[in-house]
């Protein structure tokens, strides 16, 4: 009797276990604790930087999932969510444009991350909400090499933003549009830093107009068109960024392009990531962040096309140009970020009025 009693205990407390762990929240009500060996990410990354989550669950016996949508559906999700998280990090998306943005702010939870003092000053959280991890190069332009000498110019000597204002290249350079592109704003704030007298000035935008003109009506819709059209030569010059340039050049491209850092100066704008508010797995947000930018995580994100965010962690890829040999610039993030819709209506405005 007395075993038979205590068999009957243990499969009520197991009942008990399986009922309190719970299996959702299909009732609407508040949010049960969910297993503490789970991290589920949103994330607009490429593959190869999602891959650098993944390596972080396998170091850790995490399980890692990684739900990819665009930076815009992924904010939506979350401000969608925010009665009830069911994510936990917001991993890239987090640049100075969304930091900005009052409406995203009260999504995220303030968290500073361990190691983030050990980072230059001008990458460190400004808000306590988002860690930067990897560095993007805003300023990175593709030059498709046979196009580009069939022009009669020298490859060599092309080497400027002011190079783009050369009559050859009238109509044959291919440019994203700042007022809905994340690389193509990018792009704009880092003419405006170098092309003036003083960072952002008329004389920047008169430059601006300049380029506007000479791209005679070509502003495409998609970042990777830029790159990708350059590269099949459909045109001669793409105003591109760095990460998926490099990429073109670690796939054995450099016999058919060149990527050139603009002597002017080019800005590397920090890519961040966040903790969603009451995220479920808190704990393992926040060491997900953590790792992040220690130096074990920053080698991981050495790996890909992406430069790690401590200068003191060099990428593997030979293709990739060392800082030491381009004239790196830095942005005033809070003053772009504050004037980029104005900036973004006035790129429009000179745009359609070139037309």
């Amino acid at each position: 009797m007395k075993k038979f009693f205590k068999l009957l205990m243990v499969a009520l407390m197991t009942l008990c276990l399986v009922a309190c762990s719970g299996g959702g929240n299909e009732g609407g009500g508040e949010s049960e604790p969910a297993a503490s060996n789970d991290l589920v990410i949103y994330s607009p990354n490429s593959d190869p930087l999602i891959e650098v989550a993944y390596t972080f669950g396998e170091k850790y016996g995490i399980n890692v999932e990684v739900i990819s949508a665009g930076t815009g559906e992924c904010l939506e999700r979350i401000g969608a969510e925010k009665e009830n998280p069911q994510g936990d990090v917001m991993y890239g998306g987090m640049n100075y444009a969304n930091s900005f943005n009052e409406e995203y702010v009260p999504l995220f939870e303030e968290y500073v991350a361990a190691g983030d003092e050990k980072l230059p000053e001008a990458y460190r959280n400004f808000n306590n909400i988002t860690t930067h991890y990897c560095l993007d190069g805003s300023a990175a332009l593709l030059v498709n090499i046979e196009q580009y000498e069939k022009l009669g110019l020298n490859i060599d000597e092309f080497d400027s933003y002011e190079d783009l204002l050369q009559p050859e290249l009238k109509g044959k350079i291919a440019m994203g549009d700042p007022a809905n592109s994340s690389s193509a704003w990018a792009e704009l704030t880092n003419m405006l830093l170098v092309k003036g007298d003083e960072p952002y000035d008329e004389k920047a935008w008169e430059w601006v107009d300049s380029f506007i003109k000479n791209l005679d009506g070509v502003m495409l819709s998609s970042s990777s068109a830029i790159y990708k059209g350059t590269y099949e030569g459909e045109y001669v010059v793409g105003v591109s960024y760095e990460d998926p340039c490099v990429g073109l050049l670690v796939d054995g491209g450099g016999d058919k392009v060149k990527l050139v850092y603009p002597s002017e100066g080019a800005v590397w704008l920090p890519a961040g990531v966040a903790i969603i508010k009451n995220a479920p797995h808190m704990e393992n947000a926040k060491k997900f962040v953590d790792w992040l930018i220690s130096d074990e995580g920053q080698a991981e994100v050495a790996k890909t096309t992406a430069r790690p965010v401590n200068p003191a962690i060099s990428n593997t890829a030979k293709e990739m140009t060392p800082f030491a040999d381009i004239n790196v610039v830095y942005e005033d993030m809070a003053l772009c970020g504050s004037n980029k819709k104005a900036w973004q209506a006035r790129w429009t405005e000179m745009f359609n009025a070139a037309q």
